[in-house]
């Protein structure tokens, strides 16, 4: 309907998607100390999800939200009351400012939550044994002009995955770390 108003609009598949139904931005497992699933929240990973983003100007919320916004015709949670989403700025949700409105918290979690798992041992007592900051939001996707090939368009919803850099050290090296470690402690006291 946006594209016969001539609205631009297109297409978004992200894979790894999560849906985050508490909105703390973490998709929480919880297990029993004999590795059984626990079903102790509502939160999920599903394979992929699809929404649309349109081009707009985004006059309540400033032109630096200007651009694609988001919005799904499949919303799965309420909405200040109603079932929507959006539309939320793609560029709110890349810079990580979740209180806007029109459900940029949703959103982010969807590309962006942390897959978090837990052992519970009781009500009060949990403790955590996973956590994989790189799991959710992987190949976000929309067709090219023209063609039927796939664009990777990720990086207009997430900045890059930092990378661990391992290095080894000697023995000698890390000794010597460890006296320059004194020379602050016995410094600071």
């Amino acid at each position: 309907v946006l594209r016969c108003l001539g609205i631009p609009t297109r297409v978004i598949t992200n894979f790894n998607s999560a849906h985050d139904s508490n909105i703390n931005l973490s998709i929480d497992k919880y297990i029993d100390t004999s590795g059984k699933t626990l079903y102790l929240t509502e939160d999920s990973v599903w394979n992929f999800h699809v929404w649309n983003e349109s081009w707009f100007i985004r006059r309540d919320l400033g032109s630096f939200y200007d651009g694609w916004q988001d919005l799904d015709a499949t919303p799965q949670e309420r909405s200040k009351g109603v079932y929507r989403c959006g539309p939320a700025s793609t560029r709110a949700i890349k810079e990580g400012d979740v209180n806007l409105d029109y459900d940029s918290s949703f959103v982010f979690a969807a590309v962006n939550a942390d897959y978090v798992t837990w052992i519970h041992y009781s009500k009060k007592n949990k403790k955590k044994i996973y956590s994989d900051t790189r799991k959710i939001g992987k190949f976000i996707s929309t067709k090219a002009v023209g063609t039927n090939s796939r664009v990777d368009v990720t990086a207009n919803y997430k900045y890059p995955e930092v990378k661990e850099i391992s290095f080894k050290i000697s023995y000698s090296q890390y000794k010597n770390s460890l006296k320059d470690d004194m020379k602050i402690l016995v410094t600071a006291v």
